[in-house]
């Protein structure tokens, strides 16, 4: 069974209402199964591409302490500045629908193995990629099932601990992203091998060419 996420967690205390309005949680209750809320300088389960800010308008209470430091959060409503649309355009899912997995190289009938188009850009934070107009070729990939799934949970985990899956994780990979750091915030994800495992094998090989692996 998965751990919840520091988004699920939070929830769990703040109790927002059908406004999503909550009570304010103090820094205080971060302790025992919400420990992993606890933050000091940095707030990474509450930046701006975080699930919990995508969904909720947060609001900070830096008054009870000395210095600037936050001191409590609630949310204040649901953010609905931007909200992603999963469609995709018919002419992109009709090109996909009989490629292989690219991660796993199959393609199947069973339920696990059968081919569903992803987003390659987990964050779904692109409003060009959520206007099915303009929208391209290159936003989406073919994945089995269970290897969509897989990642959605890894995309998920990423946004959570502002760390990038590291593609060096999988045995024999020589290096964990073909472009940018281990941090999301910093990279996004662009580089990352669950973003485009085709890409990251191309690196590989052009790197491999240069003697620079």
């Amino acid at each position: 069974m998965m751990s919840k996420t520091k988004k699920e967690l939070f929830l769990e205390l703040a109790k927002p209402d059908e406004n999503g309005v909550s009570r304010w949680v103090s820094k205080t209750e971060f302790v025992g199964e919400y420990s992993k809320l606890m933050f000091t300088n940095g707030w990474d389960w509450g930046r701006g591409s975080s699930p919990l800010a995508s969904e909720y308008i947060l609001d900070v209470d830096r008054t009870i302490t000395s210095g600037n430091g936050i001191d409590r959060i609630r949310t204040n409503g649901f953010n609905t500045s931007f909200n992603f649309k999963q469609n995709i355009r018919s002419d992109i899912k009709n090109y996909y629908s009989n490629e292989k997995c690219v991660m796993l190289g199959i393609q199947g009938i069973s339920e696990n193995t059968k081919i569903e188009i992803d987003h390659k850009a987990g964050s779904k934070n692109s409003e060009r990629v959520s206007n099915i107009e303009t929208q391209n070729y290159d936003d989406f990939q073919p994945l089995t099932k269970a290897a969509n799934d897989a990642k959605r949970q890894i995309c998920k985990r990423c946004q959570e601990t502002d760390f990038r899956f590291d593609a060096k994780d999988l045995k024999g990979n020589p290096i964990s992203y073909y472009k940018g750091n281990e941090k999301f915030s910093e990279s996004g994800c662009e580089g990352c091998y669950q973003y485009d495992p085709v890409k990251y094998r191309e690196t590989i090989l052009e790197m491999a060419k240069r003697g620079k692996i």
